[in-house]
């Protein structure tokens, strides 16, 4: 597209032998747009995203101008601007549901006489699997190999399904699995730093820029490529092309001055930043790092802080490109020429930076020291709960009493039936080395490997009763452990190879042996995990453990031989050699200057290179995997997992007048704060729920259920585990927990799924109604698509979280708000009223006032002012349309 380049901006670059078209932030400088220089670098490049886009619609000049006024109001200004990335990043539980509408997209595309092939996401988009292995194996040299078989066998019809899409669609590429975490993919390969695109024979430079559907997404901030994760639906928005709404972010700096201490880790410096940011409170805010402290870190140890910016609960934690972003980026195998157009475009648009770099303008600033950082753990429930390693066992001691109230039994231990050991609270039952946070860091990495052998030189072993295992984050951690034979030596203490993915982290930790869970269970006792990760929560590494504590991968290690959290490893031995003295932690760990000169012997260009030369292709399980379906997909009637969804059903080339509400009958009643969670499938599936007697109808035997994570693909399953989360109250039956409603006007109480399929069947449209705060939190696609295949056309509250608002405007369903000081229990509504809102043609504006005419069960009629929560012009023409992909779909197909 043309920008309308009201700050005559756009230059050319000369790289070498090649020329770019680049929009300059120092010449729209110079043109009158104020004050670029002292921008943060973040900011720097949202500015050039609209300087590119602005076309005045959804960027306007006023947009740019309000952008470069952070430099003197710090982002005190709240005002939306729209945001088009640069590329989509998806991992295969969230961008399974995508491809299904995608899919589902170029089924209507035929329907409407169109050609389905127009159907192709128009910015490039990578689809990684990682999310799908499990630990079911561990500490054996065969882990490896059956975790994978397992992992086809289970997933066969997601894969089947996403192994097409990658043939069909342009623009789109899935890597397969057994490759590595999505987020290490990305930093290692995907990502440029500087993307080019060729528009009409001119290639244009521009910030390499993403949104991926999983949180960490922030990763990649490490190497300055702004990005975060979304909801579904803003994917797909930002795939199909479409502009992302986004307020201008506050912006807190981070100084950072010295270098870490000997036998201090990256993971020991992230958890301590997190800690700092949480306090501070950053939600919603960008965090940009700066200062002296840059000078000398490595960008895996950047990219390590980046990772955990939803743990510290900012949008994203951005480093700015350097010279050792541009010596990283040669170092991991990059186009040469692409490294050279990093470097040359980064001075030319004032985004690199150097140690004589002025500090920009922040709206707060906090600072470290970084030699002020100790050895630490984070635990036992909260990423931001750090405790220092010298207070690790204090520290789970004061947990019993406070968190599980079992203080007076520390001391008890249990014989461990079959086995010639006992268990007591706080023994270490998994360990493991895993996740994106830690496994993309050569340093702790080698490490840990170091540290292994240099334990088992001493004659130490893991203890019996701990689950062990290594989930590297890529093939290339794979490899240079195993050339450095390190690999070797974590085996000998059952750190065997298990898969590449994301796995203990998202609770794919595998079952415990059986004696083990039998044990904890029978004596309620407070088993722990260790693990590299960067979510911690209880129930989500494994429902046998109950206190989890983020480390480091050598202290994954070390409690591996330790053995519990009553262990203190400054003080107490790990356990005794093979020469019968005890031996201490820190007599096994390794030297910053052994773990610098195994990274410079092991790890070098040509190993990127020849791990990531065929990422696409795939082992021999994917490569067989037999596909149905040509341009558009050969749907399985039989298939539990994918299913082509029914929003284009009965399609029209243009848009049928929207028509008022009129007669609406209430599903839901609830109050405030009512989140995401509680709105969308989320979680185990049980089998007397209606998703549950869905599968149990299809034959799926409850062992066979999986999480309505793998299902996401299947909309009969989500939309009846829509609003029916145990923990939701719907105020129409009081005293109930649980997705149940009232249908009137019969009175009988029923499941919400089973209740809106009979309004549906009768022909009554829907409203849901709620407090302030509707739509908090996360997995929002299917918040918002699960309410409208119900059937509800409005919901009506006192206010909307930003995202899960647009979301429904995105699905076709209309997001309203009373007016300040009124709410549904003002109104003394029951649930059995009638709701009629009258004005939804062709009159209806952006943030209008509407009425709604509620008729009580006793005749008494009130009319009630409501303001229309579309916001802006093109999310009228989504809403007119039914929803932003039936507008897509019908601007392709015209």
């Amino acid at each position: 597209m043309t920008s309308l380049d009201s700050f005559k901006s756009r230059q050319m670059l000369q790289v070498g032998e090649r020329a770019y078209a680049y929009y300059s932030l120092l010449k729209a400088e110079e043109n009158g747009l104020p004050d670029v220089s002292r921008l943060p670098f973040s900011l720097k490049v949202l500015l050039e995203n609209l300087l590119r886009f602005e076309d005045g619609r959804s960027v306007r000049k006023d947009d740019i101008l309000a952008v470069a006024a952070f430099a003197n109001n710090r982002g005190s200004e709240e005002r939306e601007i729209a945001f088009r990335p640069a590329r989509v990043l998806m991992q295969d539980f969230t961008g399974v549901p995508a491809v299904v509408d995608l899919a589902a997209m170029r089924d209507a595309m035929n329907s409407l006489g169109a050609d389905p092939v127009k159907i192709n996401p128009l910015v490039p988009v990578d689809l990684v699997i990682d999310h799908s292995v499990i630990v079911d194996e561990f500490g054996t040299p065969k882990a490896f190999g059956d975790n994978v078989r397992l992992e086809y066998q289970r997933n066969a019809e997601r894969y089947k399904f996403l192994r097409w899409g990658s043939e069909a669609f342009n623009n789109f590429r899935v890597v397969p699995p057994g490759t590595g975490i999505c987020h290490q993919v990305n930093l290692e390969y995907l990502s440029q730093t500087v993307w080019t695109r060729n528009e009409n024979g001119v290639e244009v430079a521009y910030p390499d820029t993403l949104v991926g559907t999983d949180s960490h997404t922030t990763m990649v901030n490490g190497v300055a490529v702004l990005g975060w994760g979304v909801g579904g639906i803003e994917a797909e928005a930002a795939m199909l092309g479409q502009p992302l709404s986004m307020l201008i972010p506050e912006v807190v700096g981070f100084k950072l001055a010295g270098k870490l201490r000997e036998g201090v880790t990256a993971t020991d410096l992230v958890l301590t930043v997190t800690q700092m940011l949480r306090k501070r409170g950053v939600v919603g805010k960008f965090v940009e790092f700066y200062g002296p402290g840059l000078d000398a870190m490595t960008v895996e140890d950047r990219a390590t802080i980046s990772n955990m910016a939803p743990e510290y609960g900012a949008t994203c934690g951005f480093f700015p490109i350097d010279q050792a972003t541009v010596d990283w980026l040669a170092k991991t195998g990059r186009a040469p020429e692409r490294v050279a157009l990093v470097a040359e475009y980064a001075k030319a648009q004032g985004l690199f930076r150097t140690s004589e770099t002025p500090d920009p303008v922040f709206t707060d600033t906090l600072f470290l020291d970084l030699n002020d950082v100790e050895p630490s753990l984070a635990g036992p429930k909260r990423p931001q709960d750090r405790v220092l390693l010298s207070g690790a066992r204090q520290g789970f001691v004061a947990s019993m009493e406070s968190e599980f109230r079992k203080a007076a039994e520390i001391a008890k231990r249990y014989q461990v039936q079959g086995k010639n050991f006992d268990l007591g609270h706080g023994d270490v039952v998994i360990a493991a080395i895993t996740s994106c946070t830690n496994t993309s860091n050569p340093s702790v990495m080698i490490g840990a490997g170091l540290l292994a052998r240099n334990a088992a030189a001493k004659g130490l072993k893991s203890k019996p009763w701990v689950k062990t295992s290594l989930a590297p984050g890529s093939q290339v951690v794979g490899e240079y452990l195993a050339k450095s034979g390190l690999q070797a030596e974590l085996d000998k203490l059952g750190f065997n190879l298990v898969g590449f993915g994301c796995t203990t982290c998202i609770g794919n930790s595998g079952p415990l042996p059986e004696e083990i869970s039998r044990a904890i269970n029978d004596n309620d006792i407070v088993a722990a995990a260790v693990l590299s990760g960067n979510r911690n929560f209880e129930g989500r590494v494994n429902p046998d453990v109950r206190a989890n504590y983020l480390a480091s991968p050598p202290l994954v290690v070390a409690y591996a031989l330790a053995g519990s959290l009553q262990v203190d490893l400054t003080s107490d031995p790990l356990g005794v050699g093979s020469d019968g003295q005890p031996v201490y932690l820190r007599d096994i760990w390794p030297s910053s200057a052994e773990i610098q000169e195994f990274i410079d012997r092991n790890i070098s260009q040509a190993l990127f290179r020849a791990r990531y030369a065929d990422v696409f292709t795939g082992d021999e399980n994917w490569r067989k995997i037999e596909i149905s379906g040509g341009n558009t997909y050969g749907w399985d009637s039989q298939s539990t997992y994918v299913q082509n969804p029914p929003y284009f059903v009965g399609i029209t080339k243009t848009p049928k007048p929207v028509e008022d509400i009129v007669g609406a009958r209430v599903l839901g009643l609830f109050l405030d704060s009512i989140t995401t969670d509680h709105i969308s499938p989320a979680g185990s599936i049980k089998a007397a729920s209606p998703a549950g007697k869905y599968l149990l109808d299809h034959g799926v035997a409850v062992a066979d259920f999986n999480q309505y994570g793998t299902r996401r693909g299947n909309h009969e399953v989500m939309m009846r585990g829509t609003f029916a989360n145990i923990r939701i109250k719907n105020q129409m039956v009081p005293g109930v927990e649980g997705g149940v409603t009232i249908h009137y006007p019969g009175g009988e109480q029923m499941p919400i799924y089973d209740a809106a399929m009979k309004y549906q069947a009768e022909g009554t449209p829907l409203v849901v109604f709620a407090g302030k705060e509707y739509g908090t939190g996360s997995s929002r696609d299917w918040a918002a698509k699960g309410t409208n295949l119900l059937g509800v056309r409005a919901v009506i509250t006192e206010s909307f979280e930003r995202i899960h608002r647009s979301n429904l405007v995105g699905m076709g369903v209309l997001p309203l708000v009373f007016e300040p000081g009124t709410n549904w229990q003002t109104l003394g509504l029951k649930g059995d009223e009638t709701v009629t809102i009258h004005g939804l043609g062709e009159s209806l504006r952006p943030r209008q006032t509407l009425t709604a005419d509620i008729t009580r069960a006793n005749g008494e009629k009130l009319s009630v002012p409501l303001i229309c929560r579309i916001d802006t012009l093109d999310e009228l023409e989504y809403f007119r349309n039914g929803g932003i992909l039936h507008y897509v779909l019908r601007q392709l197909a015209a």
